[in-house]
């Protein structure tokens, strides 16, 4: 079973057949997809530099767009420790640059949690909780994060956490993947959002 599977269990099998086939991810067998962001914005413009900064580590991005050309790449590997391993690549394709948001899961099966690590090299980590809707769609909450600096990882304050939420479905009419993505602050608000959609591609 991949993580994903071991995560939910018997409730994977009622995920929309087809976010099923994209999240069953066997070893060294890659999920990419290709499609649009409809629109993507980013917080108060004096949370811009720390964006720019963070770039540094393909996280997040000052740049805010509409139709916005994107990709994605899921590949699951074998760690040295046996643990598998899902390698998030999400790459959006501004007119003037090219944007890079990567992330590194691995499933903690005793508190039933993705541990995410996000960045190259990881830059912050956060708990994500993973269910599966009424109507087949997947949704990913964050929980506790924090700061990564080399080999040292330092708790962040709930008052300072990014809240994320994540939905993704798949439309049979239009045979593409939807996604949503709203990260705030709870003190300053929005973050980053996008939405927009994507079709598997076969390479």
């Amino acid at each position: 079973m991949t993580i994903y599977q071991d995560l939910l269990g018997e409730d994977f099998q009622r995920l929309h057949p087809k976010l099923q086939e994209r999240y069953a991810l066997p070893i060294d067998k890659p999920f990419n997809g290709v499609g649009t962001m409809s629109k993507i914005e980013t917080g108060a413009f004096w949370l811009k530099p720390f964006f720019k900064l963070a770039t540094r580590w393909k996280f997040l991005f000052p740049e805010n767009g509409k139709d916005v050309p994107f990709s994605i790449k899921n590949t699951c590997r074998s760690l040295p420790t046996g643990e598998a391993e899902i390698y998030w690549e999400r790459t959006f394709y501004f007119e003037e640059i090219t944007r890079h948001f990567n992330a590194f899961m691995t499933v903690d099966t005793k508190r039933r949690v993705v541990k995410d690590y996000l960045g190259e090299p990881s830059l912050f980590y956060s708990d994500l909780k993973f269910t599966v809707t009424p109507e087949g769609r997947i949704n990913i909450r964050s929980g506790p994060q924090r700061i990564v600096i080399g080999n040292l990882e330092f708790p962040i304050l709930r008052l300072l956490e990014g809240v994320v939420n994540v939905e993704e479905r798949y439309d049979d009419a239009r045979e593409v993947f939807m996604i949503q993505v709203d990260i705030r602050n709870r003190i300053v608000g929005r973050l980053m959002a996008y939405e927009g959609e994507f079709k598997e591609q076969t390479v």
